[in-house]
């Protein structure tokens, strides 16, 4: 069951309740795990091939509000790639030299080579998001980058690079559950911020945030996909499926070796 992408134009209402597990997804842990694990190893083979290929490219991205679950996406999805072909970028409070250019340059620094399989852990969104919700520049300058995200994408699968964008969407009470637990466990409250309670409070901002985003910016070439992620393993599933459908639709192939070099098998000792 891979996700249907978000029509363009089409401002979600992203409620709480749209955060629940699906109809359609499989029922039953053992079953999910097992159909996960299925599509993660689709993933590695195709990802194998591309890389092999080295024509094309697969940009994949992964937005969500604080613990919707970017990183166990990341490390149960695509965990098991070849990582000479995978690459993860996070992308976190821009650095003095990425502020002296524009807002896409650390974006495009970072676009996955022909054959890679690339990774953003938030992205260039974050500057119609962030930006816009603590008005970090004026309404007239981050409105106009929407046209300009889009021509950015556009310009990358014209140039051989598939994009597939996933927002994560937590409800309001399971992020507050994820909030706490990480609190409580020494393994992970070590990322935790106080701005991360900020950040919260502006719930309501975030949303209409993204509403604009994927309704702005949700085109053919480069779709926005919006994965209930209330329960983790649904969350692994639907992206699993969707990139591994994707990955089939591109069928990439092994290069044919040449014919001479096949012939010195015999001279093997």
């Amino acid at each position: 069951m891979s996700l249907d992408p978000v029509p363009p134009g089409a401002r979600l209402p992203l409620a709480d309740e749209d955060a629940a597990p699906p109809p359609g997804v499989p029922e039953g842990k053992k079953q999910l795990v097992k159909e996960t694990k299925a599509l993660v190893k689709r993933i590695e083979e195709l990802q194998r091939a591309l890389y092999a290929e080295n024509t094309r490219a697969l940009l994949v991205v992964l937005q969500g509000r604080d613990a919707a679950g970017k990183d166990g996406t990341l490390r149960r999805v695509f965990g098991p790639i070849d990582p000479q072909g995978c690459r993860v970028t996070s992308f976190k409070r821009p650095t003095p030299l990425e502020l002296s250019h524009d807002y896409l340059w650390r974006i495009h620094v970072a676009a996955p080579p022909r054959g890679v399989i690339g990774l953003f852990n938030r992205s260039h969104y974050e500057d119609v998001l962030v930006v816009r919700v603590h008005g970090l520049v004026p309404e007239p300058v981050w409105q106009q980058r929407y046209d300009q995200i889009n021509a950015f994408e556009r310009m990358l699968t014209e140039n051989g690079t598939t994009v597939l964008k996933f927002f994560l969407h937590i409800s309001r009470e399971e992020q507050a559950e994820r909030l706490r637990a990480r609190l409580a466990n020494p393994a992970k409250n070590w990322k935790f911020d106080e701005g991360d309670l900020g950040e919260r409070k502006r719930w309501d901002a975030y949303t209409e945030a993204y509403r604009d985003a994927l309704a702005r910016c949700s085109t053919p070439h480069a779709p926005w996909f919006v994965v209930p992620a209330d329960h983790k393993r649904t969350r692994n599933y639907l992206v699993a499926s969707t990139v591994a459908a994707m990955l089939d639709r591109m069928a990439p192939k092994y290069p044919r070796a040449d014919p001479a070099v096949l012939g010195l098998a015999k001279e093997i000792a």
